[in-house]
């Protein structure tokens, strides 16, 4: 493997930062809700803080299929949006160090980034890593919203619970990275909030509000939250008034709502799906991931 360090530039003063948390999240995988995306862009606009490596996204991006946005000005080309990978140095309420990695999903060389990110923890001596996103499911908009935990280590999850067992559906850079820590003896853990699937083609801050109390859970930062939770109380007001305008939507939430609060009984707890019919198989739920990344490449197509 060609050397890893090549694929990014750090700034050398960014000192060793003894047990930091790193936060990542990369556009271009599932996002039902945009829930990862939102969370990112929440932290960003909050906390602010200096961008301490960039990764060569000429190297790891495909232009043509995500194409960045150029500006036309009347007779010439005066602008041109050049993403960027990169990991901001923030700091939350406390004072409290931490990482922000985010930008578009590496197309190529997913083996090198994932090295040259474990580089990163290792001089910066990263105590854990924690990457977000949403998925679609079938639970109402209604009822709180489930999450799904995976770590490096089965304690790192322990205080929360689980509905699956063993799934396959396709990777994501992420996912790779996560693993690749833990071989490489690493904490590192993901959550990825249940958004309504019905909402999972827009913005629904609440998805995004609990991948904020996860990551806050997990890892003590202390974290901004009033401007999502106020995004979230809006949105659900605005899809409640939706609902109640049509019927149709009206019977399907009904029906979501009916299945899981049998499941919630059954269980006696207060998360996930419900029904007294059988759970869904590996294969169906690797169909509905399927199906949902099929829609997200067709709304890039048609964005272009």
């Amino acid at each position: 493997m060609p050397d890893p360090a090549e694929l990014y530039e750090v700034d050398s003063d960014v000192p060793v930062l003894d047990s930091a948390v790193l936060l990542f999240h990369f556009d271009g995988f599932i996002d039902a809700g945009s829930a990862g995306r939102a969370v990112a862009d929440h932290l960003v606009e909050e906390l602010d803080g200096p961008v301490v490596a960039r990764f060569d996204v000429d190297r790891l991006l495909d232009y043509r299929s995500r194409r960045p946005t150029m500006t036309y000005s009347g007779d010439r080309w005066s602008d041109f949006e050049s993403p960027e990978l990169g990991v901001r140095l923030l700091h939350d309420a406390d004072e409290t160090p931490f990482l922000l990695f985010t930008g578009p999903e590496p197309d190529h060389e997913w083996e090198r980034f994932a090295a040259a990110v474990r580089h990163l923890v290792e001089r910066w001596q990263v105590r854990l890593s924690v990457n977000f996103q949403g998925i679609p499911m079938g639970v109402p908009h209604t009822r709180p919203l489930g999450l799904t935990a995976h770590a490096t280590r089965p304690d790192l999850v322990s205080a929360f619970s689980s509905m699956f067992n063993e799934v396959q559906i396709p990777g994501s850079a992420a996912a790779l990275l996560e693993l690749r820590l833990g071989e490489a003896g690493h904490d590192a853990l993901g959550f990825a909030a249940h958004v309504p699937h019905y909402l999972a083609q827009a913005r629904y801050p609440a998805s995004a509000l609990t991948l904020l109390d996860a990551i806050e859970r997990a890892t003590g930062l202390s974290l901004p939250s009033d401007a999502v939770r106020e995004a979230a109380r809006r949105t659900d007001a605005e899809v409640d008034r939706q609902v109640r305008e049509s019927d149709e939507v009206a019977e399907v939430v009904t029906a979501l709502e009916r299945q899981y609060d049998t499941f919630t009984a059954a269980r006696s707890e207060d998360n996930l799906l419900a029904d007294d019919t059988p759970m869904p198989t590996a294969d169906e739920l690797a169909s509905q991931f399927e199906r949902f990344l099929a829609e997200q490449g067709n709304n890039d197509q048609n964005d272009q």
